[in-house]
């Protein structure tokens, strides 16, 4: 974003309309990085194709030779110097219980507690904290209307430092809007931790699994080939009084992904 456009958002007066327009505007940022990063993929594929190796473009770059490794155009299997290797599976493959076994769901972070248990390096960053419209599964998850604001804090999960998932935890504005949920960066000491303290207490969940082509963004955050699809797994939260407290929606890198189904038992969580 330049520094013109950010001035003419905080010179909007409405506070409503300044969150609305940032909003907007971290969206389309979130398109440019996506597509920064296939361009960088791109670039580092013609790099290597014209006989450039791994270690001399990740001295130039400024990053280990195992994260040019992973910047590969979608579609194009991953190169490597020297002869050619027999094909190559998924390049991280973990697992998403469903539904979620109720300690892991209370932990302090439901991926990076379930791929410590599978022995996988977990990562995550913050994409977008703000308001935006509900889609329509999500607004009828939260009872609002489609297109209502809502809040939305958007993070994206690594495994071995390869994209797998982007979570997006949905809340109604008028519950929670202008609390800490609606601060930037993760909530401490757990999202779970932050609903109660607000005086949610948990009553019953809904979990949804939808596998679709991907959307938007989705392929280029995700790093995709072409044809990959996605699972969506989408969880709404409700409080012991019926109010839709919180709705997650995770979507999947489905080729790097198991979903193992179990009975689960005792107190669940949010």
């Amino acid at each position: 974003m330049d520094d013109t456009t950010l001035e003419d958002i905080t010179a909007i007066a409405d506070p409503v309309e300044r969150a609305h327009a940032a909003g907007l505007a971290m969206a389309a940022q979130q398109d440019l990085v996506a597509g920064l990063a296939r361009l960088r993929r791109e670039a580092v594929a013609e790099a290597r194709a014209s006989g450039v190796r791994q270690e001399a473009i990740a001295r130039r770059l400024g990053v280990t030779p195992g994260r040019v490794s992973q910047m590969r155009p979608a579609g194009a299997r991953e190169a490597v110097d020297g002869p050619a290797g027999p094909p190559r599976g998924p390049r991280v493959v973990v697992r998403r219980a469903l539904p979620t076994e109720p300690a892991v769901r209370g932990s302090a972070s439901l991926f990076m507690t379930e791929a410590d248990r599978q022995g996988i390096r977990a990562g995550r960053r913050m994409l977008y904290v703000g308001p935006e419209p509900a889609s329509g599964h999500v607004a009828a998850a939260l009872r609002v209307e489609p297109g209502t604001e809502v809040l939305a804090r958007r993070k994206l999960l690594l495994a071995d430092d390869v994209p797998v998932r982007i979570a997006t935890s949905f809340f109604r504005l008028d519950l929670f809007g202008g609390t800490p949920i609606a601060a930037p960066d993760f909530v401490r000491p757990s999202l779970q931790a932050g609903i109660e303290a607000l005086g949610h207490r948990f009553g019953h969940a809904e979990e949804h699994l939808v596998a679709r082509p991907p959307a938007g963004a989705e392929a280029g955050t995700l790093q995709l080939d072409p044809g990959e699809w996605v699972v969506q797994v989408l969880r709404a939260g409700y409080g012991d009084d019926g109010t839709p407290v919180h709705t997650l929606e995770t979507i999947c890198a489905a080729s790097r992904h198991v979903f193992p189904i179990a009975q689960v038992t005792g107190a669940d969580e949010f």
